[in-house]
């Protein structure tokens, strides 16, 4: 049995339709169904149970669970404007030791979602080297909880048995529960349908044009298929990058989204919010060599090639993912 948490989030249920893909249905998802977008992400799963996070977790304490195979853990907060620590300590640090610290005693591969915050401004860099874990320096508390766990799990040497994803900016279907948090490649499509422009960020700094920040954009797809190398390698620990490994401007994905659209582009740039100005991020960018290195091989869509997908197969006519 594999087990999936936050099955009805975004990777979650991306996760859960490309095992269901693959012929495998004995699932426990766990999840709460609060979002009738997650509950719209659960309908097209097979699965044999699914369950509340807080079920899961006692039956994990308790040591009632048999047969997992791997928990691939996807469910904790992921608002990066999130300000309340204990919870965050609670939800993403504490929930995740006792899932990895049950893995481990069963002897289950255990897969988690690190995040590319836990980089902060990039002045660190990207690089996914475990060493240079204690240099980072997150700009926010989602970011810090999020480290506080890759940071036990190397303190207590954990990380040569258990993989540590840090995704970057991932879009596709199946994030339409994600209010603020969906990506700009959907916000970006409604907004264009509904007044025939997008906006974007005027920037503050002089070497970035306005709309000229940029991200390192992986598709869904290609995230799903660089979590699941991971399923059948249990000899591979770490953390890992999980990004396209090149960067693109905003002004690039708003282009695309016109482009599917058969558009032209027409950008409207508005004022950053004084509230995140001092900690918005002008520049991300996965370092890619070490999952290549391992032995990932396939080649990620390109912002265009991933856009147009989401757009023409997806939102246009609202539609998600299916196995």
């Amino acid at each position: 049995m594999i087990v999936v948490t936050g099955a009805m989030g975004f990777i979650g249920s991306a996760l859960a339709q490309a095992l269901n893909a693959q012929g495998r249905t004995d699932l426990l998802l766990v999840d709460r169904p609060d979002h009738g977008e997650k509950q719209k992400n659960l309908e097209t799963l097979k699965y044999v149970e699914q369950t509340s996070p807080e079920n899961f977790l006692e039956r994990v304490e308790r040591r009632e669970l048999e047969n997992v195979e791997a928990v691939l853990h996807m469910g904790a907060c992921s608002s990066t404007t999130e300000m309340d620590r204990e919870f965050l300590r609670k939800n993403n640090f504490e929930y995740t030791r006792a899932l990895a610290e049950f893995s481990l005693e069963k002897g289950a591969r255990f897969i988690y979602a690190s995040s590319a915050a836990t980089y902060g401004d990039g002045e660190q860099g990207y690089d996914d080297d475990e060493s240079q874990l204690e240099t980072l320096l997150p700009l926010n508390p989602y970011g810090e909880s999020k480290q506080m766990f890759d940071l036990w799990a190397k303190e207590n040497g954990a990380l040569d048995s258990i993989v540590g994803l840090k995704y970057f900016n991932v879009y596709g279907p199946n994030e339409y529960h994600k209010e603020d948090m969906q990506s700009l490649a959907r916000k970006g499509y409604f907004q264009i349908r509904d007044t025939g422009k997008i906006r974007l960020f005027k920037s503050y700094r002089p070497e970035y044009e306005d709309g000229g920040q940029v991200r390192d954009f992986i598709y869904i797809k290609d995230a799903v298929a660089m979590t699941l190398f991971f399923l059948d390698r249990p000899e591979l620990g770490g953390i890992y990058n999980v990004g396209f490994g090149a960067a693109r401007c905003w002004n690039d994905l708003a282009r695309a989204i016109f482009s599917a659209l058969g558009k032209e582009p027409n950008i409207e740039y508005i004022d950053m919010p004084e509230s995140i100005r001092d900690r918005y991020q002008y520049h991300t960018c996965a370092q890619t060599e070490k999952i290549r290195e391992a032995g990932y091989a396939l080649a990620p869509a390109l912002l265009e090639e991933g856009v147009k997908d989401y757009v023409q197969n997806y939102l246009a006519p609202g539609k998600r993912l299916a196995g």
